[in-house]
């Protein structure tokens, strides 16, 4: 359809940058984002996300703007804007209706548009153009045509980069897709999969991470049913992981703008169709119940009120992002509980944290808490000062089974799943 397209990317987070750069070493990229100071930071090789470094940045062709005008001058137009879902757990898609009515009011006769976004099937031929096709006064698959590629960034993991992964791919019509394929196998070497058609494509997406959240699910189960028989849960999965089909999933907190949100996308879609999504959801009530139950049990094995620090707000390890971190239920419920907690996370922007959470990060970890909590495993909590951190007979718990395998002074407890 286009020998030479121009593409824009709408929406430079952990998806949309990586995404644009890469396609930006084979042809004249747009990247288009409505945060101006994300625009600056870019522009001066400042990547907040680490997904990127600064001379990644340097060296890229990549047009960044937060000037719609600049839109228009693409063919395809890939939109990776975020899904979250509500206070009420449903499916909020306002951003992506935000930016399809900007790309609808650029698009020209022949445009592209791919969505990346995480979604439920259906919302990108029923509920995108539609809007596409107000704001441009075209017809879908006649003057303009519809795609999908579904995103599998993995936020920190700097082995599974867009480039390295399968990416699927779905068109409108055979043609469309074909297009796709050829622009994502630019980038990736032809590791491409064409789905049946967009819906398909869009289920595929929303049980990725529907999967991992079961499974996760059933992990905080059983340390849940192991911890109150005294057997440490990471003891137990260690000696079963020996057996070669058994699956490598541990406990912890789940929470991010992926596992912990695409559960929700498709048990709504199953709820229009008078499905109760009993799996799905006994698996999103499990993970959210766990960061109280930690917390129960810290406080369990408390005397008193006690200064509680918390290593890590990130909702993973070795990323900055805190959107719909767990920990954050975990610092909630210790204060209800009487503690005092401090937050220390040397990755997570103390700003965003304190105008999210209201919590304000420490600048320092301190000495001789009364107890400390491994929240998040960043690589750089491995090698802490445990006895520096903690008081003689204070409490050390290790969620992530960070400190497993190292030796805790004798005159601290020591407490993990």
């Amino acid at each position: 359809m286009f020998e030479n397209p121009v593409v824009s990317v709408v929406g430079l987070g952990y998806v949309g940058l990586p995404l644009a750069v890469a396609l930006a070493r084979h042809f004249e990229v747009i990247g288009f984002d409505i945060d101006e100071s994300r625009v600056t930071e870019l522009r001066a090789h400042k990547d907040r996300t680490l997904e990127l470094s600064s001379g990644e940045l340097a060296d890229s062709t990549l047009v960044v703007t937060s000037r719609d005008e600049a839109l228009e001058d693409a063919h395809i137009h890939i939109v990776t804007v975020p899904t979250p879902v509500g206070a009420d757990n449903k499916p909020d898609l306002r951003a992506v209706e935000a930016a399809t009515r900007t790309v609808g009011k650029k698009i020209k006769l022949g445009s592209v548009i791919i969505f990346e976004s995480t979604v439920y099937p259906g919302v990108t031929e029923e509920f995108c153009g539609p809007i596409l096709e107000a704001e441009s006064g075209m017809i879908s698959g006649q003057d303009f045509f519809l795609g999908y590629s579904p995103e599998r960034i993995n936020p920190g993991d700097k082995v599974h980069t867009v480039d390295q992964i399968t990416k699927v791919v779905a068109g409108q019509n055979e043609k469309v897709a074909n297009l796709l394929a050829k622009l994502y196998g630019t980038i990736n070497g032809g590791n491409v999969f064409v789905a049946k058609d967009i819906r398909t494509a869009e289920a595929s997406k929303v049980i990725e991470n529907a999967q991992r959240d079961i499974n996760i699910a059933f992990v905080n189960e059983i340390a849940d049913i192991f911890g109150k028989m005294d057997i440490s849960v990471h003891d137990v999965l260690e000696a079963a992981g020996t057996k070669w089909n058994f699956l490598p999933f541990t406990p912890g907190l789940v929470g991010g703008h992926c596992i912990g949100v695409d559960p929700f996308y498709l048990a709504f879609a199953a709820e229009k169709l008078g499905i109760e999504p009993k799996v799905i959801l006994a698996g999103r009530e499990i993970n959210d119940g766990m960061a109280a139950k930690v917390a129960e049990r810290i406080h369990a094995q408390l005397a008193a009120p006690s200064d509680i620090l918390v290593l890590g707000i990130a909702f993973k390890e070795n990323v900055p992002d805190i959107r719909n971190s767990k920990v954050v239920d975990l610092v909630l419920r210790l204060q209800e509980l009487g503690h005092t907690v401090a937050v220390y996370d040397p990755l997570a922007d103390p700003a965003e944290t304190s105008a999210e959470y209201g919590i304000t990060l420490a600048a320092e970890l301190g000495t001789n808490h009364d107890a400390v909590v491994g929240a998040v495993g960043h690589s750089e909590f491995g090698d802490i000062s445990l006895r520096e951190l903690v008081r003689d007979g204070g409490l050390i718990a290790d969620i992530k089974g960070v400190w497993r395998n190292r030796s805790i002074p004798v005159d601290r407890r020591y407490w993990s799943l």
